[in-house]
């Protein structure tokens, strides 16, 4: 039977706002779940049934949604608040009943001193081509920081931005560039279907929400090769396992080439992960891989492993390892020590 208290989903999408949450979940026979600073909390609110649920979820989608998550049995889509807050919402089945997880993004790009963001790493919005790369596990905050350089752009230059999401999550405010922005499912039935026809769009700047899949990567390298300024995600998390991946993708006999696209186009990865924050809120630490000639060339040579080496040496070019930027946090009181070892025993 329903549960006739069952609350309705904007009412639990105001409550993450209220508790000032980051995410919301709904699993069958538990309470609505909410994380805040990284943990998770328990509404005061009854435990809802599979059916609960059920009604919640569909009153949120579109016949053609609802069609698509019958038949594909996951969906990614973006829901908004009457009060203006966006969710980026994933709903899935699991034991045979809709489970929901719920982000919440923030109403305003957040500004780059916001998210700590270094010159070096800002200055990367001015590159007149190549490849930039934001890492870090789901949930770490990529596709926040990809908005705030995009945004940079978009407010101090006119280029023609295109970025290709699952769902669109940050609008962009008027500025001096045209932004498009296509959703998956919407706008385009895929990621490489989307990018494949980029270039006849005379796009300045293009941002692709994931690369996911073979196809996408290798269409993506083609793009920056092209003389485009590509920003793209991936969930590695550091720049060494980022290289190896995109590598590692690709059939032995075409991983010669890739290795030499890799090597002319990468311009960085930015590899991030949260941490809760003494005091209260969540904070980034980061770890930053400028492409230069002795990159390039362990690129060329299928030697990621010493990467971490060119990154300790190169900190007069502003680069840094994670373990740096631990310690950066750590000693500024801005991080717990035990919460940063935590993080580099995960990353191991």
């Amino acid at each position: 039977m329903p549960n006739k208290e069952a609350p309705k989903i904007d009412e639990l999408f105001a409550a993450v706002v209220k508790a000032g949450g980051s995410d919301l979940h709904l699993v069958s026979g538990r309470e609505p779940t909410v994380r805040v600073d990284g943990k998770l909390v328990a509404l005061k609110k009854p435990p809802l049934t599979a059916r609960d649920i059920k009604e919640l979820t569909m009153g949120m989608l579109a016949m053609e949604q609802q069609a698509r998550f019958e038949t594909e049995r996951e969906l990614d889509l973006a829901h908004q608040l009457v009060s203006g807050e966006r969710f980026r919402v994933n709903l899935h089945w699991e034991k045979g009943a809709i489970g929901l997880a719920a982000r919440l993004v923030p109403k305003k790009i957040p500004s780059p001193d916001e998210l700590g963001l270094t010159e070096e790493m800002m200055s990367l919005a001015e590159l007149p081509n190549g490849l930039v790369l934001l890492t870090g596990p789901a949930g770490s905050g990529k596709s926040t920081t990809l908005a705030a350089m995009l945004n940079a752009i978009n407010q101090s230059r006119a280029e023609n931005i295109i970025t290709l999401e699952d769902p669109i999550e940050f609008l962009f405010p008027s500025g001096k560039s045209l932004v498009r922005q296509r959703e998956l499912g919407q706008d385009m039935a895929s990621f490489a279907g989307g990018l494949k026809h980029l270039l006849r769009q005379d796009p300045n700047i293009i941002m692709v929400g994931e690369m996911r899949d073979l196809e996408t990567i290798a269409t993506t390298l083609t793009l920056a090769e092209t003389g485009h300024l590509v920003f793209a995600t991936l969930h590695t998390n550091n720049a060494a396992s980022t290289i190896q991946r995109v590598i590692d993708v690709f059939s032995p006999h075409q991983q010669a080439q890739v290795k030499i696209q890799l090597a002319m186009t990468l311009r960085a990865v930015i590899s991030q992960h949260l941490l809760p924050r003494r005091g209260g809120g969540r904070v980034a630490a980061r770890e930053y891989l400028l492409t230069n000639s002795a990159v390039a060339n362990l690129i060329r040579e299928n030697k990621p492993e010493q990467i971490p080496t060119v990154i300790q040496t190169s900190a007069r070019l502003g680069m840094f390892t994670l373990e740096q930027d631990l310690k950066r946090l750590v000693a500024a009181g801005t991080v717990a020590p035990e919460e940063s070892s935590r993080l580099v025993i995960k990353n191991k």
